[in-house]
């Protein structure tokens, strides 16, 4: 059992709805040292590619984001899920829909930000049906850049989106890999290592 999976047995709680709360250590509340953790071992992971640019969506996947372009002495990128005043020029723009808040998100990313000679390592904090990573990786498509690689701290294996994307042909590391979860007793099962709660 790793590390991230050892914080979601302690801290985590499993609510109705495919529910995982882990806003008290990562996505509310950010527990610093556990990123810093998440983002070494992003690194280790992904340190044989060139990549030049982090890319992420607002807001939650930012603080991990954050700390992996740092391991890589690299410009973090992340795409804003509304207009803004201060975002000038031109812009690539994807729809999303949104698992936790039932909602279609229009996110943009500066033009300028994104250039085709870029290779991107794409970081989130969760991943459930896929549509995040998959908007981001259209509007990194969209720049003519390349996908080096995706990283996403919680996977729930139970639901389509690492299938879908790794169907795909990318190369996508999730640090926890949930095959279960049941709100009633609290049990959360782990791919690989039949960890449980």
């Amino acid at each position: 059992m790793n590390f991230l999976e050892e914080r979601i047995l302690s801290d985590a709680v499993v609510k109705d709805g495919a529910v995982l709360k882990v806003d008290s250590f990562l996505n509310h509340q950010v527990d610093t040292d556990l990123v810093e953790q998440i983002a070494q071992e992003f690194h280790r992971r992904f340190a044989h590619k060139p990549i030049t640019k982090v890319f992420t969506i607002e807001s939650s996947g930012i603080a991990i984001a954050y700390a992996v372009a740092r391991q890589f002495g690299v410009p973090l990128v992340f795409a804003k899920k509304s207009g803004s005043v201060n975002l000038d020029g031109e812009t690539y723009i994807a729809d999303i829909p949104s698992f936790t808040h039932k909602v279609t998100n229009r996110v943009i990313v500066g033009k300028r930000f994104l250039q085709s000679e870029d290779r991107v390592l794409i970081i989130d904090d969760f991943l459930a049906n896929g549509y995040a990573l998959q908007g981001l990786i259209s509007l990194v498509d969209a720049a003519g850049a390349q996908v080096w690689g995706l990283g996403v701290a919680i996977e729930k294996g139970f639901q389509e989106g690492g299938d879908r994307i790794r169907n795909l042909g990318y190369h996508l590391e999730s640090l926890a890999i949930i095959d279960a979860m049941d709100p009633a007793t609290g049990t959360i099962t782990f791919r690989n290592n039949g960890g449980t709660k």
